[in-house]
């Protein structure tokens, strides 16, 4: 039997083949296989694919089930190496991922239906949208994150500009295009915004930056600084801190609120939150947080029901910022 032009592939497209054209609902005869074979120009025995299938379980790791139907022999691949609910798990997770751009989110999901077969595919092209909720615009986003870990990796500083959106819906850079030089320590997302969390030893301090809206990152020679600093740093509690509450002087708040509102306590401050009875239905937690407007704003938002009890300071500010914000809407 002629040997075909691209025989030295027969392994490689045999993988290929059964990959694609089958799984747990879609098999082959070995007649079907060799006919496949024979459209990339290649010639199989059945002997040989016995061989081919043994390598395939045993060498390669994947799953190839013989199975009889009457007196037809069938062939298809089993398990793979992400099953088709983790596949469909994993294009959710980016069809909903604000920081990743309409354009990647539509490249990554393409590359995830090669982990399946290209029926299975088909029903993934069915669940398959890329809406017009807000995405992120600044395509080099990965490259800088990856930028990022290469440099906590070899404990270098990083040097980028940072920036700001003007009306345009451009990115520019603040400080006229002056460099940021920081120590990166760690990487945090919060309300599907990546930060990084860095040290910098001008400002002598811990501080956060939006990774969508940094720009141009280089590695620079210098070592890492600031890491007594990190020694007991608890990214959850500096979250919570910076990024829920954004900025402002940590205090210990009472907070006392309706008992079918607890689960927004526990969700925006965890399951570790203390939370004590009050009277008449209602309860208390005491939270450190970081006391800022967008904080007031964000009890206010939870409805009259719930109010800040203590410390009075904290109160009489809260009381006034909302006595403002009411002038504001009544013209006044």
């Amino acid at each position: 039997m002629p040997k075909g032009s691209n025989q030295k592939l027969k392994l490689s497209y045999l993988c290929k083949i059964m990959q694609e054209k089958t799984d747990d609902e879609h098999s082959l005869t070995l007649q079907q296989i060799m006919h496949e074979l024979e459209e990339e120009g290649i010639t199989a025995e059945r002997k040989s694919l016995y061989d081919d299938f043994a390598v395939m379980n045993d060498k390669l790791g994947i799953e190839v089930i013989k199975e009889q139907i009457g007196r037809e022999t069938f062939y298809h691949v089993g398990s793979r190496e992400f099953e088709l609910a983790e596949v469909k798990l994993l294009i959710e997770a980016i069809q909903s991922s604000k920081f990743i751009t309409k354009n990647k989110s539509a490249q990554l999901i393409k590359k995830m239906k090669t982990f399946v077969s290209e029926y299975q595919a088909k029903q993934l092209q069915r669940q398959v949208y890329v809406n017009d909720r807000i995405k992120n615009m600044n395509e080099s986003i990965y490259y800088t994150v990856d930028g990022i870990h290469t440099a906590i990796e070899q404990n270098k500083q990083i040097k980028f500009q940072y920036c700001v959106w003007n009306t345009n819906k451009e990115l520019v850079p603040k400080k006229d295009g002056a460099f940021y030089k920081v120590s990166p320590w760690f990487l945090a997302m919060e309300d599907e915004n990546y930060y990084l969390v860095a040290y910098d030893s001008e400002a002598g301090k811990i501080k956060h930056y939006r990774v969508d809206k940094m720009l141009k990152i280089g590695i620079t020679e210098d070592l890492r600084e600031g890491k007594e600093l990190f020694n007991n740093f608890d990214m959850g509690e500096y979250v919570v801190e910076n990024f829920s509450m954004f900025h402002g002087e940590k205090r210990r708040v009472h907070i006392e609120f309706p008992d079918d509102k607890v689960s927004i306590f526990i969700d925006r401050f965890g399951k570790d939150v203390t939370i004590r009875p009050a009277e008449n239905g209602r309860s208390f937690v005491a939270v450190d947080v970081a006391v800022s407007q967008q904080f007031f704003g964000w009890v206010f938002g939870l409805g009259a029901d719930v109010k800040i009890t203590s410390p009075e300071d904290v109160v009489a500010d809260y009381k006034k910022q909302i006595e403002e914000q009411l002038k504001g809407y009544c013209g006044e």
